[in-house]
């Protein structure tokens, strides 16, 4: 079908000949007819669950021998619902408008088609397309707002697929949104033409590319992205007697950690993960506390942050509601472990091998996942997110790292929608890194900013080239080296610190 544009902004369709899927979609109302359900075994059970979810007014009979506990307790909270047991008989569709057969003996279904054509009904037969007049789409439903999927008869399996996405994707708000709009239109005066030009004028924003979201929060991002622009001068030229002295004397360190930073963001860009637990295990290795280490951590990561979290904001990716449940519990745990690590900078040979269990920990989560061939997802949404907002900018700073290998793979194996929640997660990682560094740049007075300018200038240079060869390197290959040698740097400085203790 093509839709032809009239200037008076109604469009009129000109028939050609249909490509694809040529079922015609229609919405019944099931209150004003009598719907038949022969089957009351589990096929059955879905069928008047999915009827009286959709229509909880309908009027349906349900007739089989054997009928399951839950079909008579689902049935016993609708008044419209009528359970019959007995053997079906063609004489049972007489006062029939609508049939649905779900049973699993196809002579059976059979009888029921063909009862039902005798009598000009249009049936459904469960699991079998070739018998069906019309099926049974998977539904989206947001207030009065309802949107039915239908592939055909070909994969029920892809309708439930795509039914998951859009019922994360729409807002619930789009209901109030349908309800202004009607109001809107029952208050226009004037002639049909102009009630569909003024609807159109209004409903355009829905389309317009490139809307801001919250144009209040603009402000937010590029004063953060300002702010620890100024926080990096400051920890080089404060910090130093003289700022051209220090540049004349540099410590060989920092080219070490302007390689390593380099490499990590790399491998970040890569698979999407693991710049906190390799940056932190291997400032670890090279003899830097584990405050002054998560330190360099989180201001190498602000940048980075910031820009990821400004573009999922600017292409639609954040869910608000999500982001502050994780970002102000995410804050608050940020800042107590910022503290806590930085009130033990001087306990760090007690307090290192405790973060190198935590990054041997994480490195056995990277060399799993680098093995899985699927994902598990739950069926029910995490709900405490609150407190997985905490936990995780609590380990997140304390660690060096695991905001995003903590609260993102939670969020997403507890059936969260992969993209939002990545977006999500990379906005509030950027409040949660300038907190944390804040924290331990007015409490440190640490001695290794050689090495947290390094992870800073390098992992800034990376960041643009990590895209750019992502696609290009075997993330699996990388994920069990980048494991591989965590897991060892780890087990080292545990042994280390064993022998020398006990």
């Amino acid at each position: 079908m093509t839709l032809l544009p009239k200037d008076n902004g109604i469009k009129i369709i000109q028939n050609e000949k249909s490509e694809g899927n040529p079922l015609f979609p229609v919405f019944l109302k099931l209150n004003e007819l009598h719907t038949v359900l022969v089957g009351a075994g589990n096929v059955g059970l879905e069928k008047l669950t999915a009827i009286l979810y959709n229509s909880p007014d309908a009027s349906v009979t349900v007739i089989a021998l054997a009928i399951l506990p839950q079909v008579h307790v689902l049935a016993a909270e609708y008044k419209g619902v009528k359970i019959v047991q007995k053997a079906f008989a063609d004489t049972d569709l007489d006062k029939a408008d609508v049939v649905i057969g779900a049973t699993n003996d196809s002579e059976l279904n059979n009888f029921i088609r063909q009862s039902a054509h005798d009598r000009k009904l249009l049936i459904n037969v469960a699991d079998k397309p070739e018998l069906c007049d019309f099926y049974l789409g998977s539904i989206v439903q947001k207030g009065d707002l309802k949107i039915a999927i239908s592939t055909n008869g070909k994969s029920p399996t892809i309708a439930k697929r795509l039914k998951e996405v859009l019922n994360e994707s729409l807002p619930n708000e789009l209901d109030i949104t349908l309800q202004q709009m009607n109001a809107l239109r029952n208050s226009l005066n004037g002639d049909f033409t102009y009630k569909v030009k003024k609807l159109n004028e209004v409903t355009s924003v829905l389309v317009e590319p490139k809307q801001p979201v919250k144009k209040n929060f603009i402000w937010l991002i590029w004063s953060a992205i300002i702010l620890s622009i100024a926080i990096i001068i400051a920890v080089l030229w404060f910090k130093q007697p003289s700022f051209q002295l220090y540049v004349e004397s540099i410590n060989p360190i920092f080219y070490y950690f302007l390689g390593a930073g380099f490499v990590f963001a790399l491998i970040d860009g890569a698979i999407g993960m693991s710049y906190g637990v390799t940056s932190t295990t291997f400032s670890l290795s090279m003899g830097i506390p584990p405050a002054s280490a998560s330190m360099g951590v989180h201001l190498s990561e602000i940048m980075s942050n910031g820009i990821a979290g400004w573009m999922h904001y600017r292409m639609g990716n954040i869910n608000w509601k999500l982001f502050w449940l994780l970002v102000i519990p995410g804050i608050i745990g940020a800042m107590t472990g910022a503290y806590l690590l930085s009130s033990l900078e001087h306990y760090s040979q007690y307090t290192k091998p405790f973060v190198s269990l935590y990054t041997l920990i994480l490195g056995l989560v990277i060399l799993s996942k680098a093995f899985k061939t699927g994902v598990l997802k739950s069926s029910q949404k995490i709900k405490r997110i609150q407190l997985l907002g905490l936990g995780g900018g609590f380990i997140d700073a304390v660690g060096g790292g695991g905001w995003g290998s903590i609260v993102l793979s939670t969020l997403i194996a507890g059936g969260r929608h992969p993209r939002f929640s990545l977006g999500t997660v990379k906005l509030s990682r950027f409040f949660i890194a300038i907190t944390s560094s804040f924290i331990f740049f007015t409490m440190l007075n640490s001695h290794h900013w050689e090495a947290v300018a390094g992870l800073v200038i390098g992992s800034a240079i990376a960041s643009p080239i990590a895209a750019k060869i992502s696609n290009k390197i075997s993330a699996k290959a990388i994920m069990i080296a980048v494991a591989v040698i965590v897991i060892l740097i780890s087990i080292k400085s545990i042994e280390a610190f064993l022998v020398k203790h006990i």
